[in-house]
C-alpha cells in the first residue's frame, strides 16, 4: 500500500510539471474516493432532479458554491449535454438567490491534473462577491 501511495503520488507531481498522464495514472485518479459522496443532504441550499448545490468548505470568494450531480461521474468528459445543462441551469438559479445577477460570477469546471481538478467527482464552481482577476492561473 505505502509503494502504491507513493508511485501515486509521483505520478501527481509528474503531472504537475506537465509530464502527460496514463491511462492507468487517471484510472487510479477516477477511484479515488469523493468527498461529496458523504456530504449529508442538510448541506444541501438547492437541488435540482440530477444536482444539489453545497456551499464552498474551501471559498476562493465571498461567495463560492458547488453544483454537483448526484451519482458519481468523475468529469465532465463523462457527463451527458442533458445534465451539464441542468447543472448549468442549476447554477443560474443559485447565483441569483444569492444575489450575484447583477455585479456578476463566474462558472468553473475543472478537468484532469493540467486543469487544476483535485476531485475526481464532476462539479461546477459558482465564484462571486468580489472582482474575478484574468487570466484566471
Amino acid at each position: 500500500m505505502k509503494i502504491a501511495l507513493f508511485t501515486f503520488l509521483i505520478t501527481l507531481a509528474a503531472t504537475a510539471t506537465g509530464a502527460d498522464i496514463t491511462d492507468e495514472e487517471l484510472s487510479m485518479l477516477y477511484e479515488k474516493p469523493s468527498v461529496f459522496e458523504s456530504l449529508p443532504k442538510t448541506r444541501w441550499i438547492a437541488e435540482s432532479k440530477n444536482a444539489y448545490v453545497v456551499h464552498d468548505g474551501y471559498p476562493q470568494a465571498p461567495k463560492h458554491m458547488l453544483v454537483i450531480p448526484k451519482k458519481r461521474i468523475p468529469t465532465i468528459l463523462q457527463a451527458s449535454p442533458d445534465l451539464i445543462g441542468e447543472m448549468v441551469i442549476l447554477a443560474n438559479q443559485v447565483a441569483k438567490k444569492e444575489g450575484l445577477e447583477k455585479n456578476g460570477f463566474r462558472m468553473v469546471i475543472n478537468t484532469h491534473p493540467d486543469g487544476g481538478q483535485s476531485v475526481y467527482h464532476l462539479h461546477i464552481h459558482i465564484l462571486g462577491g468580489r472582482q474575478m482577476k484574468w487570466p484566471p492561473g
